[in-house]
């Protein structure tokens, strides 16, 4: 059964996803899977592979939703995009952040926080 919050989180990354296509990015991957955790999209911008995190939250009225990757959920990100590239030859890559507020059915608020960790 999907919960409202999967539903929401689904949205942003659908939301991110088409917003980055809107931005000359190429979708590599979307939801893959780690022993570590899910790397929500992975992208490519000429000749670098980007891994983006995606949080959505209906408002900012408690918190943004970039201030829900805590220290923890950063370790995971890290973790899954090494095991990730460990399988793959790559040289160039970066983790970006996208932040998401609204819900379906109106029009989301995103904000691209480029190369946030590695």
């Amino acid at each position: 059964m999907t919960t409202k919050r999967q539903m929401i989180g689904s949205w942003g990354e659908q939301a991110a996803a088409g917003f980055l296509s809107g931005q000359g990015y190429e979708i590599l991957a979307r939801k893959v899977r780690t022993p570590w955790g899910e790397i929500d999209l992975v992208v490519r911008s000429g000749e670098v592979i980007i891994f983006i995190e995606v949080r959505t939250l209906p408002s900012s009225k408690f918190a943004h939703p970039e201030e829900t990757i805590t220290h923890r959920k950063q370790s995971h990100i890290l973790a899954a995009v090494e095991d990730y590239i460990r399988s793959q030859d790559m040289d160039h890559w970066q983790i970006d952040a996208i932040a998401i507020e609204g819900k379906p059915c109106s029009k989301p608020l995103i904000t691209h926080f480029e190369n946030v960790m590695g």
